[in-house]
């Protein structure tokens, strides 16, 4: 009998707006493998291994001699998220390197979530890969991160992860549902 190869399947880049990215404070691995997938858990009740977020970078800065990476910030309607690629994104830090703020970029990445000794958390995205964009990808991107988040919140409470954000999180989904219709409110539709 011959083994089957199962074919690998990437997780899906979920959207979320910055304001809920920042609240991220519960990480979680599902085993002990050590390929096993981090998650971080969103506030709105999702788990979420890898991100697709839209916006503006508005400054870069190159840091290192040696070990040479890129931090940047991506503004959204919402807030900031904070980006960085280094040597073990190579393509990422190339493509940040060569973009000129300000500019529309999107960005895959991975969520970072780290607590200082104080029990702070800074929260940053590790980008995968980042390309510039016009303001229709920005606000089509606005749209349906907008609908996602919504569609979560009306889910919140229903399922699995929901239920865990609930455990980990004092969530108000009306205040996240209120911070989704500012953004709509900036578009220029």
């Amino acid at each position: 009998m011959t083994r089957r190869q199962i074919p690998f399947e990437r997780e899906p880049a979920r959207r979320v707006f910055a304001s809920e990215f920042r609240e991220i404070r519960y990480q979680f691995k599902e085993s002990d493998d050590e390929k096993s997938p981090t998650y971080a858990l969103l506030p709105s009740g999702i788990r979420c291994n890898r991100l697709f977020i839209v916006g503006t970078l508005t400054e870069k800065q190159r840091q290192g001699d040696q070990n040479v990476f890129y931090r940047g910030r991506v503004v959204d309607p919402t807030g900031t998220f904070f980006i960085m690629a280094g040597s073990y994104q190579p393509e990422a830090m190339q493509q940040l390197a060569k973009i000129e703020p300000p500019a529309f970029v999107a960005v895959i990445g991975k969520p970072n979530v780290y607590e200082t000794p104080d029990g702070s958390f800074l929260v940053s995205v590790r980008a995968e890969s980042i390309s510039v964009v016009d303001r229709e990808t920005r606000d089509l991107w606005v749209l349906d991160t907008a609908r996602e988040t919504l569609d979560r919140l009306d889910a919140f409470g229903t399922t699995e992860d929901s239920k865990m954000a609930q455990e980990h999180y004092h969530m108000q989904p009306e205040a996240y549902r209120r911070t989704v219709y500012d953004a709509l409110a900036q578009l220029q539709i």
